[in-house]
């Protein structure tokens, strides 16, 4: 029997090749009807966004980091209750896989109580001052 001439590793490379090819037209096209000032006008329009960088004092820099850091608590921890759940259906009805999964959403839930009840007491202490 002959070998076919487009195999598996063929087939990938034709297809990438093709859209990487594709996509270079539409990134032309919008360049020419977007007309923007380039990079320095995308900067200037992005300092006025806020965030971190736009913070303009030590003490609102400081509220915008542990904000960022009490988010960041805050998305592991629903990625834990996930995982768990995962872990949860995954098991089989075996007892110590489900346990190991209890504990993995009890502490998660505990752990977003602590973050939302930090965050109560970060922004009471900043209103105080």
């Amino acid at each position: 029997m002959s070998r076919p001439f487009i195999n598996k590793k063929r087939l990938r490379i034709i297809i990438l090749a093709t859209a990487g090819i594709s996509c270079i037209p539409l990134n032309v096209a919008q360049a020419a009807v977007y007309g923007g000032g380039g990079f320095a006008a995308g900067l200037a329009l992005a300092a006025g966004i806020g965030g971190i960088v736009g913070a303009t004092s030590i003490s609102s820099l400081i509220m915008a980091i542990i904000n960022f850091i009490l988010n960041l608590i805050l998305i592991l921890a629903i990625l834990a209750i996930i995982i768990a759940g995962i872990y949860l259906i995954t098991s089989g009805g075996e007892e110590g896989q489900k346990d190991k999964a209890k504990k993995i959403i009890y502490y998660a839930l505990i752990g977003i109580v602590v973050v939302l009840l930090s965050r109560v007491i970060v922004m009471t202490v900043n209103s105080l001052f």
